[in-house]
């Protein structure tokens, strides 16, 4: 009798859980196929969200300074810590996806990538990393990235990480790579916005604070005016900045990425506020910034929907509907997604 009542148990729990509703479907459109130590050393912290933003005393070294607080999580009340490995780096990342239901624009090494598209190939949308260095290394050209792009298998390009480099998305040198976007109508992932606090000091030593202004975007977008772009970090924190790019260009959006949960809520609430109530509610897309903390996955989706002064409806906005209509997803790919 023991035993049966067991199995009934057991079997009553197994329906309940199967019973239970998936999650409305997510799209992150800010997602990172990297190693373990890609941020430093394994393991290593970041706050969730940072209380300082940076603190130093300049008679020190920053970098060392830095990566002590990443270590020891001194500068957040609350932090995730990333795993050890590459293995379980994509494990739980790909575990976050599908718990949450998240479709995920994933960047990276071509290679890492594609590994990650086939352990879940329903759950990732290749993307493409570039800066001028990696161009450089990897032979990421013009015409390799045509070649790539017209195979169908990756499907946006960015993370552009130039700001890192000290230059401009609307620079000479990126022109050719705008045009090939537009020209094969390949939507474009730039970075536009915060790194981490103190950047320059830590290796990104070209790395400049204007080059946070969504400004840097506007030579760019009226050259290419048929270009799909979103500014990755909503340009934050120059918010006023990003107000106006935004109202004279109506083809750019922007995704939440890393300031969704990384900054402190208050701020992130006050920036995202301010972007709906200014009538942008349709052009924002979420997006976790995930590198190698796997659980911002789950922690950008639920700062979105405990913001206060969103309705249901612009959640899912931000959550999936807009992100669906800039990727341009047809209703059969809808509709299989939830």
């Amino acid at each position: 009798m023991k035993k049966i009542s067991t199995w009934i148990v057991l079997s009553l729990l197994v329906q309940h859980l199967f019973a239970q509703k998936k999650p409305l479907p997510v799209i992150d459109m800010h997602v990172h196929a990297l190693h373990a130590d890609d941020q430093g050393p394994a393991p290593i912290s970041v706050g969730a969200p940072f209380r300082d933003l940076g603190l130093h005393d300049p008679a020190n070294d920053y970098r060392k300074a830095f990566m002590q607080a990443l270590k020891t999580r001194s500068w957040a009340d609350h932090s995730l810590t990333s795993p050890l490995t590459d293995d379980s780096m994509r494990i739980l990342t790909l575990a976050a996806l599908e718990k949450n239901n998240v479709y995920a624009v994933t960047s990276g090494e071509i290679e890492t990538v594609r590994q990650w598209k086939q352990a879940a190939p329903k759950r990732i949308i290749n993307s493409v990393d570039w800066t001028f260095g990696l161009a450089a290394k990897a032979g990421l050209t013009v015409d390799s990235l045509e070649k790539l792009f017209r195979s169908g298998e990756f499907k946006v390009f960015g993370e552009i990480s130039i700001q890192y480099e000290g230059i401009s998305p609307s620079d000479s040198a990126f022109e050719p790579y705008l045009a090939m976007a537009e020209r094969l109508d390949i939507p474009v992932a730039i970075h536009v916005g915060n790194g981490p606090p103190g950047a320059p000091y830590i290796g990104a030593v070209n790395y400049r604070a204007r080059l946070h202004s969504a400004f840097v975007l506007e030579e760019a977008l009226l050259r290419h005016p048929k270009l799909r772009v979103y500014a990755m970090h909503a340009g934050w924190p120059l918010l006023d900045d990003m107000l106006a790019t935004l109202f004279t260009h109506p083809q750019l959006y922007v995704d939440l990425g890393a300031i969704c949960y990384m900054i402190p809520t208050k701020e992130f609430y006050y920036y995202l506020e301010r972007l709906v109530n200014a009538g942008f509610g349709k052009r924002i897309l979420f997006g976790s910034d995930n590198m190698v903390w796997p659980q911002a996955i789950a922690r950008g989706i639920e700062t979105i929907n405990k913001a206060p002064f969103l309705t249901a409806a612009q959640k899912r906005d931000i959550l999936f509907n807009n992100a669906a209509r800039f990727l341009r997803l047809t209703d059969q790919q809808i509709k299989e997604m939830h």
